[in-house]
């Protein structure tokens, strides 16, 4: 059966989305991490031929390759998220897929790449579940090998709070391994410990776009 990796994301625009980091390091620095560091992860990842890569994209009608430029890796799927809140989304994505084990990621992991990718699939030959810890109780990835009638473990998860990660776990009717930490950005803190080198090869080559440009 073939892996699939679903990469969630939201279209850049600046002015929406990463408004804590917004709040914090500017509207600038925060549409330059959604638009080209969020793309040089995804690049990694879709490059990799050991998995299908699939793009899910929120708000809807921007789920088409042309709001990701050129760079988009061919042979990456672009759907949409789809409606409701993130559990009912990310629930709706690791169903999507064809037959074969499935790994659901965000875009906001500066250090997320190939390698971890590859450990949660090999989890998944062990157990039922993989769940990748950030450091503020959430996680960064999800995984499941998926079983006939798949119960999912996202109802009444607080998210976006230090409870996010053992709320999940405690709804699981199996054992799940967990993957090393990694640290998400989500405000002008995390930003500012990110390696020098990640963000500011573009911050160098590229000025922000005009206020009000997609």
């Amino acid at each position: 059966m073939k892996r699939h990796l679903v990469v969630m994301a939201r279209a850049p625009r600046r002015g929406v989305g990463k408004r804590r980091l917004a709040a914090g390091a500017g509207e600038a620095a925060a549409w330059r991490f959604q638009r080209f560091v969020s793309l040089a992860v995804l690049q990694r990842l879709a490059r990799d031929r050991r998995w299908t890569t699939w793009l899910a994209v929120t708000p809807d009608r921007l789920a088409s390759r042309r709001r990701f430029g050129p760079r988009l890796p061919a042979g990456v799927r672009i759907v949409p998220q789809g409606p409701g809140g993130l559990g009912a989304r990310m629930g709706r994505l690791l169903r999507r897929p064809p037959a074969g084990p499935v790994v659901l990621v965000g875009l906001d992991i500066p250090a997320l790449g190939p390698l971890q990718v590859a450990a949660a699939f090999r989890a998944l030959g062990r157990t039922p579940w993989v769940f990748g810890p950030a450091a503020d109780g959430g996680y960064w990835l999800v995984g499941t090998r998926r079983r006939p009638r798949l119960r999912l473990p996202f109802a009444g998860v607080r998210w976006s709070t230090g409870h996010a990660l053992a709320d999940t776990l405690s709804r699981l009717d199996g054992a799940a391994a967990l993957l090393a930490d990694l640290a998400d950005v989500d405000e002008a803190a995390d930003l500012a410990m990110m390696a020098p080198e990640a963000p500011l090869a573009s911050r160098r080559r590229l000025s922000p776009p005009p206020s009000g440009a997609p």
